[in-house]
């Protein structure tokens, strides 16, 4: 294992002993030492991990999540005290609000060794800090009594808890100064302030959680160390301190055989850097090819070849190839091959979302909002269908709290939702003129609506600590949660702008 967990998740299964890891040990963790120094001889890490319970197979096998076998590995275990600020007990326990309760109490502690924050996801950490936001006064009372809260009943969180927490009213009062403050910006840098960067994944759909994780983090660097799936891993970040959006992943071409499925049309960059695929529900008439033979520009579907047993299987993501290290390949991932919005004959993809989100939350901004999550889907109960997007906002100072969404403003609003079809592609907007697509819509729900999804989506097996809240919703339960919570509806009130 080197420098950052959530990388060495998939580099270091073949690590056993319980040697300390090295800073240099990769091009990866060189990279990190370059920036910020060795990490390990600095403090530690408050990462949130999880872990998820194993699982049998119909034939008796055991089957578990990639991040649960690392955290079970014996070099882990032996490096998790020294260099992390969460005990075993409170990763494997199964109640997931226990575990974050306690691992942010934990965190908060040895808040003076911390030198690195993270998840393996982006969304995982600003839901940290939203729980920390809802619950730090009780946190502070554990931390002034040193008694943990009654119901905490897991007993691998209560005997950790017994050999860490002692009464503190020196730290329980600063906590409640800092977390009493109106806002909230800076709040990481404040309670944490030896952070170096933030190591989580804020590539791909994650990529909407960072305006709301740089707000809360006050200038620290978002890094995001690898791009990995289920069937192994694929890149490593090269340069840690770029922009998310600017981050190509370097293959890495000893972890599994790769190939790829050319998509037929190109892939385009934006103003913003931001990859985009005009279309990805076609492949060329060519057979796959091999890591040495893409293409710079090209976008392709990832085959993967593994020893565990996969053969040509089609992982489902779509990257785009946009430079090389040396002879290897570099590429950023543009979104998922069946991801789509479609209520007639268009499909707007993940990646033409993503975008158009990114336009219209910056009308938000004057408004001193934060659009904090969203998701989508195509309402084909009337015709003509339309697009409806739904928005969790929150203020950036004040209450927090206001759910009857009576400080938005409603042309505001309504520009939001032109923005976004300005932005989608060419056949979207000319169905719209057609009037074959309805005008698209803007539901902004109840602030927490998120965490219920996530709630619901843990419930059904999802595992927290590898969760992604859907660009598009396909399920009728997730779809009434969402419903059952919004408190104001907006819609486009023109038709979108032609390209001349």
């Amino acid at each position: 294992m080197h420098t950052d967990t959530v990388t060495s998740y998939f580099l270091s299964f073949s690590r056993n002993s319980s040697e300390e890891p090295s800073p240099k040990s990769n091009h990866f963790g060189l990279s990190i030492y370059r920036h910020f120094g060795d990490i390990n001889q600095a403090g530690k890490r408050m990462e949130l991990m999880f872990a998820k319970p194993e699982v049998e197979t119909p034939s008796g096998l055991k089957a578990s999540a990639v991040s649960t076998r690392a955290f079970k590995g014996s070099s882990f275990k032996a490096i998790l005290p020294k260099l992390y600020t969460s005990p075993f007990e409170t990763i494997f326990c199964p109640d997931t609000k226990q575990s974050m309760y306690c691992q942010i109490l934990f965190g908060l502690i040895q808040r003076d060794e911390v030198v690195m924050i993270g998840s393996i996801f982006a969304s995982t950490v600003v839901r940290s800090i939203k729980f920390l936001e809802n619950n730090w006064k009780e946190l502070c009372s554990n931390i002034k009594t040193g008694q943990i809260s009654e119901w905490i009943t897991d007993s691998g969180c209560r005997n950790a808890a017994s050999l860490i927490l002692k009464p503190n009213l020196e730290l329980a009062d600063l906590i409640e100064d800092v977390c009493s403050c109106k806002s909230w910006e800076g709040i990481i840098r404040k309670l944490w302030p030896k952070t170096k960067y933030i190591g989580t994944v804020c590539t791909g759909a994650m990529l909407q959680y960072t305006a709301e994780l740089e707000f809360y983090c006050g200038g620290l660097p978002l890094v995001s160390g690898f791009y990995a799936c289920s069937e192994g891993a694929i890149g490593i970040n090269l340069e840690p301190l770029c922009k998310p959006s600017d981050v190509s992943y370097t293959f890495l071409p000893n972890m599994v055989y790769y190939e790829f499925l050319s998509i037929k049309e190109d892939c385009d960059t934006d103003s913003q850097n931001q990859v985009q695929l005009n279309a990805m529900s076609h492949h060329e008439d060519t057979g796959p090819v091999d890591l040495v033979n893409v293409k710079l520009g090209q976008c392709y579907e990832v085959l993967v070849t593994s020893s565990m047993g996969l053969y040509r299987y089609r992982v489902g993501d779509i990257i785009k190839v946009t430079g090389f290290n040396n002879n290897t390949p570099q590429f950023q991932f543009v979104g998922r091959q069946n991801v789509a919005l479609g209520v007639d004959m268009e499909r707007t993809s993940e990646a033409d979302i993503l975008k158009a989100v990114a336009e219209a939350k910056a009308l938000l901004d004057p408004l001193g909002l934060i659009l904090t999550e969203y998701t989508s889907y195509g309402d084909t109960s009337s015709t003509p269908g339309h697009y409806v997007i739904f928005w969790e906002i929150k203020p950036k100072e004040g209450n927090n709290n206001n759910n009857d969404g009576k400080e938005l403003d409603p042309k505001v609003m309504e520009e939001c939702c032109s923005k976004m079809e300005d932005s989608l592609h060419f056949t979207y907007r000319m169905y719209r003129k057609e009037n074959m697509i309805a005008a698209l819509e803007i539901r902004v729900v109840k602030q927490g609506t998120f965490e219920s999804l996530l709630d619901y989506f843990v419930s059904k097996g999802a595992s927290l600590s590898q969760y992604k809240a859907p660009i598009c919703i396909k399920s009728k339960e997730a779809l009434n949660i969402l419903d059952s919570r919004v408190i104001a509806k907006f819609f486009s009130p023109r038709t979108p702008i032609q390209d001349n």
